[in-house]
């Protein structure tokens, strides 16, 4: 029997994908230079666009952006990074190791997404232990879609499977939970071949709950813009994880 609330995390699922700021409408991702940025479909612009006006405007410095005869407008984050709207054109400022890239979103593209899942399985919903390292290590993470970024990894999740001992790396946090980046057997051929992302729930000081079932392609398995880790050594599993979302 599929739990409500695993019914409930696929339709919240699928409505971040087709969102206005989801993943499915990112048509570009520019670095910033300095200094003011003519942005627009056409070539003389220093952001040359891939659909839209010849020219939708000027990004500024401190992250303003100014269309032909308006006021420069301010970037303003809300959920996350500084966006604006210009038009029909949603732009985001996206930093990564201090560089600022300019992402950009056609609100006039079809978001429609097609998500499977293999069959939800309890036994793969399991109760983990959560350990704090002894003292922070750094850890360097590959990337896809950008150069390798080191980040501080301060615990892990340890459980049981199949008479072994497994050991996954909290790489990231989202919303104030562990985020695991993982690779399985599946991958390649049942999911998405460069990772799957599953966040930790039901956190204390000792225990966490890892349900696979919720296990998700990251952003990179939609569009070409984005950037996403790689699972590192630890988190790459040797057996099948036949549960959560499958390949786009």
């Amino acid at each position: 029997m599929i739990p409500p609330d695993y019914s409930r995390w696929q339709a919240d699922r699928r409505n971040a994908l087709t969102a206005e700021d989801g993943w499915l409408n990112l048509t570009d991702r520019f670095e910033i230079l300095p200094g003011p940025q003519t942005t627009g479909a056409a070539p003389d612009n220093a952001i040359r666009l891939s659909s839209g006006p010849a020219h939708l405007g000027t990004l500024l410095p401190g992250f303003q952006f100014q269309t032909q005869g308006g006021q420069p407008q301010p970037f303003v984050s809300r959920k996350g990074n500084p966006e604006l709207r210009v038009g029909t054109f949603l732009l985001e400022i996206h930093t990564v190791e201090g560089q600022p890239a300019l992402r950009v979103r056609d609100l006039t593209l079809a978001r429609h997404v097609d998500l499977r899942y293999f069959p939800y399985d309890p036994a793969w919903k399991i109760r983990a232990r959560w350990q704090a390292l002894a003292s922070p290590k750094p850890q360097v993470i590959d990337q896809k879609g950008a150069a390798p970024t080191t980040i501080t990894l301060t615990h892990h999740a340890r459980f049981d499977h199949n008479g072994a001992q497994i050991t996954l790396l909290a790489t990231h946090w989202k919303s104030g939970l562990p985020m695991f980046v993982i690779r399985d057997a599946t991958s390649g051929c049942d999911t998405y071949p460069a990772s799957r992302f599953l966040i930790g729930e039901d956190v204390t000081d000792n225990a966490l709950t890892l349900d696979f079932n919720r296990a998700h392609n990251p952003p990179c398995a939609f569009t070409d813009f984005a950037i996403c880790p790689l699972p590192p050594r630890q988190n790459i599993l040797p057996f099948r994880v036949a549960a959560g979302e499958l390949g786009p």
